[in-house]
């Protein structure tokens, strides 16, 4: 029971670091420690480093109660049992524990730590407070200077209208703005504003040798700017539109009349572009509102990749002007990019594998040719 209890905490903890919850995250890998711990003292007989362990968590636990105090209720009550239960654990490995004291401190324990870990887990997976977790019994008391400085950037949720047109306001006026995507959390600038474009290099520290793409609302945008572009390509990017795959074509004159108009220089590279259609319809009615968006994954180069608006907000909002709030993203990596600038003559290369598994972008160029 107590190892399974310690897996529970652990399976917490995870979870609440992937939300940036650290001091939640921090709480409950510690109380999974102390539960593997404790459980580890009934399988095998205590000895000094299981008493120098228990003094070393007693101090870190001590930290623990003050942080939880400005946190919630449940995360103090927690962290306040753990401090018995942590006593009780000393005493133990110095063979002075009273049996009942054990057995009514344990039980409290349990009780506690299984309902914050249940309340964080439902929490956590459902992005809702399912089960209350009380107010935090201190408020930090907020500075003059705390209400004169602005929030780091504008932050609407993407199911409200009045939202989705404070980003595309941003982004027609040149701003740069984090948007949910149908894979991961993205970095937009208009295309309209090489100048915006420029910023998003600064702010993600991206090589300028590394081109960056854009995304269409739909394929009748790309017909009516008439690219010179083969039945084979069409017919391909007809099955792979809208969706995870990003197609890279000749880049040609054409992309002015598709709307990309003063970044033209600043998107895709000297000879190609790269194109795609999102499935996400919060970023299509966007796009509807902007034109083709400059897009790129929200996170600094070279890091994993933002899969929730509060992970775009924590790592990148003090360089944003806003960040359109859409929860948890529907992948956990970007779209997968397919060379198809020389489709009819040698077929398309995979030029990076993403949420779309590269043979299943293979299968559908084969039917499209062999059809």
């Amino acid at each position: 029971l107590v190892l399974i209890g310690g897996f529970v905490q652990l399976l917490a903890g995870f979870l609440a670091f992937r939300k940036y919850d650290h001091l939640g995250g921090a709480a409950f890998l510690t109380f999974s420690a102390l539960w593997s711990s404790y459980g580890a003292t009934r399988i095998i007989s205590a000895s000094e480093g299981f008493t120098a362990g228990s003094i070393a968590f007693l101090v870190l636990n001590t930290f623990l109660i003050i942080l939880a105090s400005s946190f919630n209720v449940v995360l103090l009550f927690m962290t306040l049992a753990m401090e018995l239960m942590i006593v009780c654990f000393l005493l133990f490995t110095v063979e002075n524990l009273p049996w009942p004291f054990e057995i009514v401190m344990l039980s409290i324990f349990s009780i506690i730590c299984f309902y914050g870990a249940t309340a964080s887990l439902a929490n956590n997976m459902f992005g809702k407070d399912l089960i209350m977790m009380g107010p935090p019994l201190f408020m930090a008391e907020s500075s003059k200077e705390d209400h004169d400085n602005p929030p780091l950037c504008i932050c609407p949720k993407s199911h409200c209208t009045s939202g989705l047109r404070t980003i595309a306001d941003l982004l027609n006026t040149g701003a740069v703005c984090g948007v949910p995507t149908d894979t991961v959390y993205a970095l937009a600038a208009s295309c309209k504003h090489p100048q915006a474009i420029e910023k998003v290099y600064r702010i993600k520290d991206r090589p300028q040798e590394k081109p960056i793409c854009i995304f269409i609302s739909n394929l009748d945008q790309l017909r009516a700017a008439a690219p010179p572009i083969s039945p084979l390509l069409w017919d391909f990017m007809e099955n792979v539109y809208p969706g995870g795959i990003g197609c890279i074509i000749k880049k040609g004159e054409w992309l002015k009349k598709l709307g990309v108009g003063a970044g033209y220089s600043r998107v895709g590279t000297q000879d190609s572009i790269m194109i795609r259609v999102p499935d996400l319809t919060v970023l299509v009615h966007l796009i509807d509102m902007t034109g083709p968006l400059a897009i790129t994954s929200a996170n600094p180069s070279g890091e994993v990749d933002s899969t929730h608006h509060d992970m775009v907000i924590s790592r990148l909002g003090h360089k944003l002007e806003g960040v359109l709030c859409d929860g948890e993203s529907d992948e956990v990596v970007a779209s997968t990019v397919v060379n198809c600038t020389k489709i009819d003559e040698s077929g398309i290369t995979i030029v990076r594998e993403g949420c779309i598994p590269a043979g299943k972008v293979m299968q559908i160029f084969e039917r499209v040719k062999n059809r």
